[in-house]
This record gives C-alpha cells, structure tokens and sequence, in this order.
C-alpha cells in the first residue's frame, strides 16, 4: 500500500513537472494590424494557420481601428508586453509608435515590422514585407504600354508620409521610365473606399481628360471605380490599383478596374511569424524578407480569385 501510494505521488510529481516543462517552452509572441480589411485578415489566418501547426508558439492577436490609428496600436503593444509575449510582428501606422516599440524591446521583446518598415527605427529585428517600390514599378512599366506621350495621369495615395505607401507612388513614377506623361494631381486616401470616391472625383473634375488613374491602395481603387462611372467621360479612363484584393479581382475581370500590383499577403503572415520565432530562438534571419509582386490583369485574374 505505501509503495502504491509513493508511486502515486512520483507519478504526479513527474506528470507535473512534465507539463511545467511543456508550458515553459511555449513561445507567446503577439500579432498586430492595422485595420480591418480583407488584406489583414489574411495575414492573420496565416498566422493562426503557423500556430496550429507548432504548437509550441502562442500568438495573441490585436488590431487597429484605421490606417491612422496610432494610439490604438500604442495600447496594443503595452498590453502584449504586459501579458509576458516574448517578441511581437506588427503592421506599423507610423513612426510615432517608436517610443512604445522602444520600451518593449527594453523589456527584452522581438519586434518584427510586417507589410511596411519605419526605416529610421534600428530596434526592429527584420522587416518582412512586400517590396513597395518594385511593386510601384510593376505598374509604371504596365501603365506606360498602355499611355503615350502627353496623358495625365492623377494618383490616389495611401497615407503620405508613411514610407511603404510613398515606395508605391515613388515606384510608380519610376516605371514609366522616359514616357513623357504628366502627373496632375494627387489625393490622400488613408487606403479607404470613401476617400477614394471622393479623391477621384475631386481630380477628375479639377483635370478634364485623364488617361489614367493609380490608385497606391485598393479600397481607394475600389472607390475610383464609382467616380469614374459618374465623371461622364467619353474616354476609358484606365484604372490602376495595389493590393490585388478579392473584390479588385472581381472587377479587373468584369472590366471595371484594368490592373492592379498584387502583394501575398499569406507569405507575409506566415513568414513573419516564422522570422519573429527565429529570432526569439537567437536564429539568424536576414533584415529584409521579400515576399513578392506581381501585376493583375484580365489575362490572369484566375489566377488570383
């Protein structure tokens, strides 16, 4: 009887410490976006996807309220830091969240920027994003076989100032490499539908005969799509987004948008959770993982549905 009973007791101590063991080997890191979009909830149902298959990483997931939302972001990293996370991937809004990165990374916590860098911050552990500037130049080489010399051209932007945005309307320019066309206007979009009706509306009045329209985001694509049917124009005015999402598919096969630089957003989940477990494991990784662009257009939209 008291062999049974010590041997009892042996079995709870070993199943204890056991368990003990696994929980400590648990990697928690946090997971943050910006905004509600289809793009962000891909990034993180590949995230989930990682987790569920290593089941030694924990990923607590938060989001912003809109591109802009920096102060919510902000409470979103202190909150992670204080739940014990040890390394957080997040979308940045801005460089105003470098103070709260900051305090992390003195509490000893991995940060991996996702989708866009704040260049200027040296606490970042790698950047795993799309390469914005090379996308933007996808759409200048497609948007300079299709303009000739003497076309407008008006861009819808994201959030100017914010660096991977800027990289696409940059990159843009650059791809129409010695077309001599002409860049008449500019609207700030925050990446919404809404600004994006009102954008494109706002510069197709003010520049009668666009050719074309670029929009740095798709939401504002999207929005352009409305304004460009109600402008009465007797030309095609072509139409030219970033982001490939589902709905931008929909419509570059219906006809309504002409092209637009699709990212891979699923890469950018899943590899930077990767990057961010790497690097809380003391794993080499490079500072900058390229997760590809490619340009959507009616010839291969299946491709992309």
């Amino acid at each position: 009887m008291r062999i049974s009973k010590v041997l009892v007791r042996l079995v709870l101590i070993v199943g204890l410490s056991i368990a003990a063991s696994v929980h400590a080997d648990v990697i928690k890191v946090g997971f943050i976006t910006k905004f509600p979009a289809d793009f962000f909830s891909t990034l993180q149902n590949a995230a989930k996807e990682y987790a569920s298959k290593n089941p030694d990483v924990e990923i607590i997931f938060g989001q912003g309220q809109s591109a802009t939302d920096t102060a919510g972001q902000i409470n979103l990293i202190e909150s992670m830091v204080s739940q014990g996370v040890k390394g957080i991937a997040i979308t940045p809004v801005s460089p105003e969240l470098v103070p709260a990165l900051d305090k992390a990374v003195a509490e000893g916590v991995k940060i991996v920027l996702l989708d866009n860098d704040i260049p200027s911050w040296k606490g970042k552990s790698a950047v795993v994003a799309t390469n914005n500037l090379e996308g933007g130049k996808l759409a200048g080489k497609w948007l300079a076989t299709k303009l000739k010399a003497g076309d407008k051209i008006a861009v819808l932007e994201g959030v100017p100032g914010v660096p991977a945005l800027d990289d696409r309307v940059r990159g843009m320019v650059e791809g129409l490499g010695g077309l001599d066309v002409k860049v008449v206007g500019k609207a700030p979009t925050n990446c919404t539908r809404e600004l994006g009706v009102s954008g494109a509306e706002d510069l197709l009045t003010a520049n009668p005969g666009v050719a074309a329209i670029y929009a740095a985001c798709g939401p504002p694509a999207l929005g352009a799509i409305q304004s460009i049917a109600h402008s009465g124009s007797k030309q095609h005015v072509i139409l030219v987004g970033f982001d490939a999402l589902p709905e931008e598919v929909k419509e570059i096969k219906a006809g309504h948008e002409d092209a637009s630089v699709a990212q891979f957003p699923k890469k950018i989940g899943e590899l930077g959770v990767d990057t961010l477990v790497k690097v809380i494991k003391g794993e080499a990784v490079p500072p900058f993982v390229d997760t590809g662009t490619a340009i959507v257009t009616k010839e291969n939209a299946d491709q992309f549905e």
